[in-house]
């Protein structure tokens, strides 16, 4: 059950930053706030990423999870000469800024892309940026391909899931060896597939069928990531690691064989928040998650760069 709860987690000035990257905090809305992190030399290109499931921030970290990744991605980017900008999760930001409980209860999957959108929309209209990447992880693989529109460039998908949120949630439970709750997640499943709740949910799921969330799971439920990223024209690139214990690499596969214009590449040793584990241990590679001092794997940004500037 705890792969579960890893995996969907859903509730929820100018200053040199290196020698030759440029930091600044830029706030897009009330909630869309992050860091455009710029080269020294002049760049027409940009990557804007796009954090995974939970209450992450713009470093892919949470309170109890720390471990950069996002930001190592980002300066690995700029240190090459691409702009970065990435940027706190909603849900992030509404807890920061105090917002009710139940304004929390009101997120919906499409608040979260149209913050992309707005990401997208305001580097476009400052007329700066030639070129704009999106760069989604996790979960935000699916929001990113859900976001793109005709100003971008092109698409770049980290550990994004291949399948839509409630046959992953329904694997994982049949891979725990628990068949009455495989039944039971299918029940509640095909009820919110008609626009109700489920009021009487097995309690044995209670950590992922909580009333409160059901909402969220049902407007997440809407999309089939295979048959978003078929709509994708633009230069695509699927990445997965082959230690990533959340996302496996038939789900890279799976968008792969889906798009039209894509690239895959598998990462060995690469885990789910992009860092070498050799190790086939769990629990040595969910150590990792908490370990903010561990840089990247390199071939990620290496990958993603010459992606980006073929």
């Amino acid at each position: 059950m705890k792969k579960i709860l890893l995996f969907i987690g859903i509730f929820f000035q100018l200053n040199g930053y290196a020698q030759n990257t440029i930091a600044q905090d830029l706030r897009i809305s009330d909630y869309i706030e992050g860091t455009l992190l710029s080269p020294n030399s002049k760049t027409s290109t940009l990557a804007i990423i796009i954090p995974g499931s939970g209450p992450n921030d713009r470093d892919g970290n949470q309170n109890f999870v720390k471990n950069n990744s996002l930001k190592y991605l980002a300066e690995d980017l700029t240190n090459n000469g691409i702009a970065t900008f990435r940027y706190d999760k909603r849900a992030l930001s509404m807890l920061k800024k105090g917002a009710s409980e139940k304004q929390i209860k009101q997120l919906r999957f499409s608040d979260f892309v149209n913050d992309t959108k707005k990401v997208i929309d305001f580097f476009v209209k400052r007329n700066r940026y030639n070129n704009i990447y999106i760069i989604g992880h996790s979960q935000g693989s699916l929001v990113g391909m859900l976001a793109v529109t005709e100003n971008v460039t092109g698409f770049i998908s980290i550990a994004g899931a291949g399948n839509s949120i409630d046959k992953i949630i329904t694997e994982q439970i049949a891979a725990m060896g628990a068949p009455d709750l495989v039944e039971s997640a299918q029940k509640t499943f095909s009820i919110l597939k008609t626009g109700k709740l489920d009021k009487n949910f097995n309690p044995g799921l209670a950590n992922i069928f909580n009333l409160d969330v059901q909402p969220f799971i049902s407007s997440w439920m809407n999309y089939q990531p295979t048959e978003e990223i078929a709509k994708l024209t633009i230069p695509t690139l699927i990445i997965n690691g082959t230690k990533d214990i959340q996302v496996s690499t038939s789900d890279a596969e799976l968008l792969y064989k889906a798009s039209t214009n894509g690239k895959l590449v598998l990462i060995e040793n690469m885990n789910h928040v992009l860092k070498n584990v050799a190790s086939d241990d769990a629990q040595e590679n969910v150590k990792t998650y908490n370990m903010p001092q561990l840089k990247n794997t390199t071939e990620l940004s290496k990958e993603i760069i010459a992606f980006i500037k073929q």
